[in-house]
């Protein structure tokens, strides 16, 4: 078996790529699924329109607010900062980590690169979801999650409002996390500083996606 990464890059009118200006394509073989880099595979046919990425483990994480720092939750916040490196959230949700061009202004902002959930080797135009923004913003992060909601999604992929789960996220690893671990996880993204960063919305299969995403799938082979 073997891990699979493409980038579908923005399109301009002729369908080069924008950000590159190339529409050259090459495969990825991730090492990690937290995003480590990645290693071209040689000699590969790519649909038109994929190219290669070259993702990133972002181990940065933002530092907590100084007002947070210097009470009773200094410990626990302190903890959930260490536990969200190691965990490497911000391979995700920092914004362009997953493209290789991590933007140190929006860690763990949440992406404006999605991952697509279903396959664009299959689908012209897969369902694509944006990696949230986890930064305590009011209007565009975590700043109307109750500590409840939060480690809901962190045990479950439960959003908010618990109708539905958060699609292509790793909660399945973290669903046996220890109260004490994800309440401090919980602490410690409420003491970071709050970024007003707007991801787009999840699109179905069948819509075209407003920006760019990967897909990471695995593939069987026949040649053996």
């Amino acid at each position: 078996m073997g891990g699979m990464s493409y980038c579908q890059p923005p399109a301009t009118s002729n369908g080069c790529c924008m950000h590159r200006k190339t529409a050259s394509i090459r495969l990825l073989l991730p090492i990690a699924a937290i995003g480590a880099a990645c290693t071209p595979t040689p000699n590969r046919t790519i649909p038109e329109g994929l190219q290669e990425v070259q993702a990133v483990t972002v181990l940065q994480t933002p530092q907590p607010r100084p007002d947070a720092l210097g009470g009773p939750n200094t410990a626990h916040i302190k903890h959930g900062r260490y536990l969200v490196e190691l965990i490497g959230c911000g391979a995700c949700h920092t914004d362009g980590a997953i493209i290789g061009e991590p933007n140190a202004g929006r860690l763990l902002a949440g992406s404006r690169v999605g991952i697509a959930y279903t396959s664009p080797l299959r689908d012209k135009y897969p369902g694509v979801v944006y990696p949230p923004n986890l930064t305590p913003d009011p209007a565009t992060g975590l700043g109307t999650w109750t500590d409840e909601q939060i480690a809901a999604a962190i045990r479950a992929g439960a959003r908010q409002h618990g109708s539905e789960k958060l699609i292509v996220m790793s909660w399945p690893l973290y669903q046996g996390m220890s109260d004490a671990d994800v309440n401090s996880i919980v602490a410690y993204l409420r003491s970071i500083p709050a970024i007003e960063h707007k991801v787009p919305n999840a699109v179905d299969p069948g819509t075209k996606a407003p920006s760019a995403y990967v897909h990471f799938g695995l593939y069987r082979s026949s040649n053996y």
